[in-house]
């Protein structure tokens, strides 16, 4: 009688899976390709602004932190997190050049851990690019002690005082060949997506002129040197690990006609971005427009403009200020301000469109109500975009299958090669396709819950290569 009952029961339960493994079928389906936008927020370590929020904490709390940090990136559909792992002749990973940040756990003081490599896992695993932010020249920013072997002990002859902050040398071989050293090793050990450098190449006024004996144009014919060296290296390492600069918002006063600036970028801080996004030095030039729309003396809109102009083919993706939102040197700024410069960015875009936000204290906090600007700004997810530039191979559509089960609806699939670095999901709702959701390129699974696919009738997977080109989609129906 018991084995009865055991046949039965397994009878039912096949039969009653059938009907359900059978609900989605493949069919043949012409998706477009998924929505391509940078979206990313910069993580800031010095002076703990970002992460981790006090040095000290525990290996754990810390991981926890940064856990939050991604999560609450992936909620708010952002693609790439801009991580600051060398904030002054420091290291926030393992490094055999430089010592532990004091940002971290004290100068020199060993985490117990790995930030960058537990950072780069945990951000791949939510479909989210890690980018490294380095600050190149800048050694020590305040009085504190620096960790065993920092450069400002092992090469004093290279230091530069600059008002309270110590610099290397920018225009200095060998402080160049240090810094080119540094991120080099970071690109060949780390699985980084993106090389990320800020303003700080010389100092910004007063302490601009430094005692180095050159003229502002020598300094800027070293920088030149510099960034283009920087972008052939990684490039001949990793040519699809995108290199990205963030420098201040304005070129030089009055560029575009009416710009008004205090600091002259060109001039002082020996940073031609200019040059370098028209010779194609970088895969995207980042400029601090952290201004509003108006006044017209620093208009989001008019440097949007000019910069977007310089050179068709490499995309100006703005840095936006949600820090300035209902700040003391701007109390009226509203959210509402973000959602119109993403809108104006998009509307200049020629090659791709993107926005990296400082910082992410303001817009994980939710100041103003952010979030809720993003969130009509991004109402689907979006892969970054392709840097065809790099290459042009893009991954074999995938054989999907689907399954109800009891968690939702059950994915899989088997890759066509192993070109895919990330998979994006899309879905089909009343004949309208949106993308779900952007996975690592190790996963070839996913449950989505039935309300995470709503009404969805079509659900299709492809690929997206290292160089962000979308590959042939495969789609199953319901």
């Amino acid at each position: 009688m018991k084995c009865i009952i055991r046949l039965i029961v397994t009878f039912v339960l096949v039969f009653s899976w059938i009907p359900r493994a059978f609900a989605w079928r493949a069919v043949s389906e012409s998706v477009p390709p998924p929505p391509q936008e940078f979206r990313a927020a910069w993580v800031a370590s010095v002076f703990n602004l970002d992460w981790p929020k006090r040095a000290g904490e525990s290996a754990g709390a810390q991981k926890a932190e940064l856990i939050d940090i991604l999560n609450k990136a992936a909620r708010l559909k952002l693609n790439a997190v801009i991580l600051q792992i060398r904030p002054n002749g420091d290291a926030l990973y393992r490094s055999p050049y430089e010592p532990w940040s004091q940002w971290l756990s004290g100068a020199g003081v060993n985490p117990g851990y790995d930030p960058l490599a537990f950072a780069v896992s945990e951000a791949h695993r939510r479909g989210i690019e890690l980018h490294a932010w380095f600050n190149p020249f800048r050694a020590k920013a305040n009085s504190s002690p620096v960790g065993r072997g920092h450069v400002s002990l092992r090469y004093p002859e290279l230091m530069k005082k600059a008002g309270g902050t110590l610099v290397l040398n920018p225009s200095h071989p060998a402080a160049q060949e240090h810094v080119l050293k540094v991120i080099m090793d970071v690109v060949k050990r780390y699985d980084i997506d993106g090389v990320h450098l800020d303003d700080y190449f010389y100092p910004y006024p007063p302490h601009h002129n430094i005692r180095d004996g050159k003229t502002p144009a020598q300094r800027r014919a070293a920088i030149d040197a510099f960034v283009s060296r920087l972008y052939s290296s990684v490039k001949g390492a990793k040519p699809w690990v995108r290199v990205g600069i963030s420098p201040f918002g304005i070129w030089q006063p009055g560029f575009p006609a009416g710009i008004e600036a205090g600091v002259n970028a060109y001039e002082h801080l020996a940073c031609d971005a200019r040059k370098w996004l028209s010779k194609g030095w970088v895969d995207y030039l980042a400029p601090q427009l952290y201004w509003s729309c108006s006044p017209a003396r620093q208009s989001f809109p008019a440097l949007m403009k000019w910069w977007s102009d310089v050179n068709p083919s490499r995309p100006v993706w703005p840095g936006i200020s949600t820090a300035r939102i209902q700040s003391r040197e701007d109390p009226s700024r509203t959210a509402a301000e973000i959602s119109r410069q993403i809108g104006y960015s998009r509307s200049l875009a020629r090659s791709s469109s993107g926005q990296l936000f400082w910082s992410w204290t303001s817009l994980g906090g939710n100041r103003g109500g952010v979030q809720g600007e993003l969130a009509r700004c991004y109402s689907s997810a979006a892969v970054p975009p392709a840097m065809p530039w790099c290459g042009r191979g893009a991954p074999g559509a995938p054989a999907l299958q689907a399954a109800e089960t009891s968690r939702g609806v059950y994915f899989k699939w088997t890759p066509a090669d192993r070109t895919a670095r990330k998979w994006v999901v899309q879905a089909r709702t009343h004949g309208r396709w949106t993308a779900l959701c952007i996975l690592p390129g190790a996963q070839t699974s996913v449950t989505l819950p039935r309300g995470f696919l709503g009404a969805a009738d079509r659900v299709a997977v492809r690929g997206v290569s290292a160089c962000g080109n979308p590959g042939g989609a495969a789609a199953v129906a319901r």
